[in-house]
């Protein structure tokens, strides 16, 4: 004769449990503030910046170029003049303004 024996209470419990945390584990290293995608926006995030910083470094060696040469130690006129009449609006007395 035989018998066919059915898997205690405590078994299926212990797998539901365990199936349940593997799962909770998984998505949260998928999809946690610290898992996989979260590291995939970071590394774009890292990335834009940098291209961002490049750029911005770009406009500060265009400034410094500008401001050097405009300093006592070294003049450039034909910026100090392209300067005077963008800024100020500035005329030479033999020039005509048409508008």
């Amino acid at each position: 004769m035989s018998r066919t024996t059915r898997p205690s209470f405590g078994t299926l419990l212990f797998f539901a449990v365990s199936f349940a945390l593997s799962t909770y584990f998984t998505f949260a290293a998928v999809q946690g503030d610290f898992g996989l995608f979260r590291r995939v926006e970071i590394a774009a995030e890292r990335d834009m910046l940098s291209r961002k910083l490049t750029e911005l470094q770009g406009q500060i060696d265009q400034m410094e170029n500008l401001t050097q040469r405009l300093s006592d130690d070294f003049l450039d006129l034909d910026l100090l003049d392209e300067q005077a009449r963008s800024v100020l609006g500035l005329l030479r007395s033999d020039e005509i303004v048409i508008r």
